[in-house]
């Protein structure tokens, strides 16, 4: 069973769980890793965790909850990561490729959250999941956005495009690559190629000549 809900250390959850609450959701989480989204019911996470599953309900009133659950501590733990690092005294594309690298590492470690995130077609019947994913994007969206235009106020990012055109094509390539490495079963190291694809996407950004180490 996973352990940690977010396993970079460098993340911090805002969101207050009792100790039987994150055993639910790690629950949720190996059950969705093992079994897809489908094979997320009540009564799996009560055989995978040996309590009753009125026990569950007492904790969370439906299997919706828990999603909830886990995108409202993603989305927490996203809100932070971002904060801390455009907080940070760096160039706009280093920041943009710290955090991205970062939440590969994140999804290489539990896979099951890129079920659970980038799933959202699955969530079209149920008002609150559609809100909560609309949420993410979002804030995701809003929060990169104003680093590139500080990118682009520093000179640093090409300002022929407007920033909300970037912070698109960098969200959908992202969003892509995620969705290429989930169909094809995790093969491949998605910590390495997705280095290199921020790295590509930060040379079609940059205003001038963009290295590495930039």
């Amino acid at each position: 069973m996973f352990t940690n809900f977010v396993p970079d250390n460098n993340y911090n959850c805002h969101i207050m769980q009792t100790p039987r609450q994150k055993e639910i959701v790690d629950a949720a989480l190996d059950i969705i890793n093992d079994k897809g989204i489908q094979g997320l019911t009540i009564k799996n996470i009560s055989g995978a965790i040996k309590i009753s599953e009125p026990a569950i309900y007492r904790h969370y009133e439906s299997k919706e909850q828990i999603l909830l659950a886990i995108l409202e501590v993603f989305r927490n733990n996203t809100e932070a990561l971002f904060s801390e690092e455009f907080e940070k005294d760096l160039p706009a594309l280093k920041k943009i490729e710290t955090v991205f690298t970062r939440h590969f590492a994140s999804f290489s470690q539990t896979p099951s959250l890129v079920t659970v995130i980038f799933s959202e077609e699955l969530f079209r019947g149920d008002a609150a999941l559609t809100q909560k994913v609309k949420e993410i994007i979002g804030n995701n969206f809003n929060m990169l956005a104003g680093v590139i235009h500080e990118g682009q106020e520093n000179n640093e990012i090409r300002t022929d495009v407007e920033a909300s055109h970037i912070a698109t094509m960098i969200m959908g390539s992202l969003r892509l690559f995620i969705k290429q490495w989930r169909f094809s079963g995790h093969t491949y190291d998605i910590n390495k190629e997705g280095k290199l694809l921020i790295q590509s996407i930060n040379r079609l950004i940059c205003k001038g000549i963009y290295y590495e180490d930039h």
